[in-house]
């Protein structure tokens, strides 16, 4: 690696794109480093960080357990849902009793709304779509239902679909805790003292946009599809809030929840500690 050069992975998407807004255009600095932005939608990042790829990027929560040797957490940067998350809609069937065999389209097998769908549904038929193509799949007929992410969990009504389950709800009234989706890592290789420089000047990143409101979310709606400023600041808001700038206990315990419930439905083959930077 370039040491002046960081690679820096993050989803084309408004939530995104706010947390990194300071980074990406220099009002924050991590020491003389220049950040170079990698956009790929959270599947093909997951990917990417099972080869160690690239130095700071996003992924699932899902895929962690598959790349702890190469990665710290940081404790900034995650996407947490606070009594919400990933949507299972259709337009056809209401109960998840009827979907018992059917097909359900699902954003990646590393996704964390995939390992969420198979800790909590049974005998179905997964489908991995691109996670924009998942609503078109169910009015095709191609899926009988899917599990939708991002800004599509705020539309799919106005488009007709019908909510059958939220993710974040059911977590919430089990848990009484956050639901973890999406974390930052940094790469171990570059030492603990770097990791942390940088998992500081996300925060700071993340703050800076909380700070520039109006100016971090016009940003940030060039990367919303079919958001206008009111609905893409209320998505930001949803998955960029206090447990981003920092998880916390709550975050933490919630992580280490998730990981549990995949090992004890034999989803991950591995009980997974990690430390936090």
């Amino acid at each position: 690696m370039d040491k002046k050069i960081l690679r820096v992975g993050h989803s084309p998407d408004p939530d995104d794109a706010f947390m990194f807004y300071g980074l990406a255009f220099d009002y924050v600095k991590i020491d003389d480093f220049k950040i170079e932005h990698v956009l790929e939608d959270i599947q093909s990042l997951n990917v990417r960080a099972m080869q160690g790829e690239l130095e700071v990027t996003a992924i699932s929560a899902h895929t962690f357990p598959y790349v702890a040797d190469k990665y710290y957490i940081m404790k900034t940067g995650s996407s947490m849902g606070v009594g919400y998350g990933p949507v299972v809609v259709s337009k056809k069937f209401s109960t998840l009793n009827e979907l018992r065999g059917k097909r359900i389209g699902h954003p990646g097998n590393l996704t964390t709304a995939t390992l969420l769908t198979k800790i909590y549904l049974e005998e179905f038929i997964p489908v991995a779509l691109p996670f924009d193509e998942i609503l078109t799949a169910i009015e095709k007929g191609d899926v009988d239902a899917g599990v939708i992410i991002h800004e599509g969990q705020i539309t799919y009504q106005k488009l007709g679909f019908k909510k059958i389950l939220d993710f974040g709800e059911l977590w919430q009234t089990e848990t009484n805790l956050p639901l973890p989706l999406g974390l930052d890592v940094v790469r171990k290789d570059l030492g603990f003292e770097l990791a942390s420089k940088i998992s500081d000047g996300l925060k700071k990143s993340i703050e800076f946009g909380f700070n520039n409101m109006k100016d971090a979310v016009t940003y940030a709606l060039k990367f919303g599809r079919g958001l206008d400023f009111e609905l893409g600041e209320k998505f930001i808001k949803m998955y960029v809030n206090e447990l981003t700038i920092d998880m916390g206990e709550d975050g933490k315990k919630a992580l280490e929840l998730l990981y549990q419930k995949a090992y004890g439905k034999n989803l991950i083959t591995q009980k997974v500690d990690f430390e936090l930077v």
